[in-house]
């Protein structure tokens, strides 16, 4: 038949120069990236404030009095889909009640959920950060005093918690934006 073949065209067929010249200049522009990075690579520092994730999750804030029962603190929690409630007097921060608590305060304990006060199972010291303080130093907080929850305050005032969950999903969301421009930038995308 004219103008057909079964024989492939030799020009048209890549001779594995084209390949193997792209994944070189791939890996010429990688090798560039890693440099850059180690020329200004540091100990991995969180100084984002407190205030920009509580500014990005919101800043509700459950709580309870100290003379509720301890039941009536889980039912709020499990209502809620939280781990923990801060327990005020008013406006002042009194203490933190936890799951934590519930477990070993009143349930290893032998007490009742119905009969047993909140304030009878709190912690006696909460560990508080204020909204100036940096992701890393709640990172530090909760790793040191084995907690998952701190309250933050301000001049006095309850203006929002933060829990390890907070923090994670936080660091994931920065490395995910992190990958993504490393990943433009080694596409040809964006300058780094």
């Amino acid at each position: 038949m004219p103008g057909r073949s079964n024989r492939l065209n030799p020009k048209l067929i890549p001779t594995g120069w084209e390949f193997i010249s792209a994944e070189n200049d791939l890996k010429k522009r990688l090798a560039n990236f890693v440099k850059k990075v180690h020329k200004c690579r540091k100990p991995m520092k969180i100084t984002v404030p407190v205030s920009a994730l509580l500014h990005h999750k919101g800043a509700i804030v459950w709580y309870i009095p100290p003379e509720a029962t301890v039941y009536e603190a889980i039912r709020l929690m499990a209502d809620k889909n939280i781990g923990a409630l801060l327990v005020m007097s008013g406006s002042v921060l009194v203490g933190l009640f936890t799951e934590r608590d519930y477990t070993r305060k009143v349930a290893l304990a032998g007490k009742t959920s119905k009969q047993t006060l909140v304030k009878d199972v709190i912690s006696e010291k909460t560990i508080t950060v204020t909204p100036d303080d940096s992701l890393e130093e709640c990172m530090r907080l909760m790793t040191e005093h084995r907690i998952r929850h701190l309250p933050v305050v301000r001049n006095g005032q309850v203006v929002g918690i933060v829990s390890i969950g907070d923090l994670v999903n936080w660091i994931i969301s920065a490395q995910d934006a992190t990958i993504a421009q490393m990943e433009r930038y080694i596409a040809g995308g964006a300058a780094a």
